[in-house]
């Protein structure tokens, strides 16, 4: 994308791709159309929030204490009008936030990681993220379960 000049990498947008498939955060959204890409997702921006959450706004792309700022009145890297519609490179908000995102062109699709700034406030909080588990009964156990009593978290790896 870096090596095309803005102009030659948007003439690239005259027709929408195939369907992608998106997962994060453990779930699988499938976007029935995108713009076509070598290098990058580009989604509606009505499909944002389904995809990663954010939510486009007139100040960017949101999604809690997180927005950044997307230009809409003109086309660049992050956002394009094509067809009346707005799309967001959705690979280009990620790089922005240091989101991982790994993708496999050849299936439309693409996985998106924990955005670092996000998994950063347990830590500074000291508060762990909620998940489940089974015990060593097989029983089905939440951290939640635990709110409010002191526990000890003990993990183990073979490796």
């Amino acid at each position: 994308m870096k090596h095309l000049g803005l102009a030659a990498f948007l003439l690239t947008f005259a027709h929408a791709a195939t369907a992608a498939t998106i997962l994060y955060d453990g779930d699988t959204a499938t976007v029935e159309e995108t713009l076509s890409d070598p290098t990058d997702l580009w989604v509606a921006a009505s499909e944002l929030p389904r995809v990663n959450d954010f939510e486009l706004k007139p100040e960017g792309a949101c999604l809690d204490d997180i927005c950044v700022p997307i230009r809409q009145e003109e086309d660049s890297d992050i956002f394009v009008t094509r067809r009346d519609t707005g799309w967001v490179n959705v690979t280009e908000l990620a790089r922005r936030i240091q989101q991982p995102i790994v993708a496999d062109h050849d299936s439309q699709t693409f996985s998106l990681g924990a955005i670092p700034v996000q998994r950063q406030s347990f830590v500074r909080d000291g508060v762990a993220p909620d998940f489940t588990l089974q015990d060593w009964q097989g029983n089905t156990v939440s951290l939640s379960d635990f709110k409010g009593k002191k526990i000890m978290l003990l993990s183990w790896a073979s490796w």
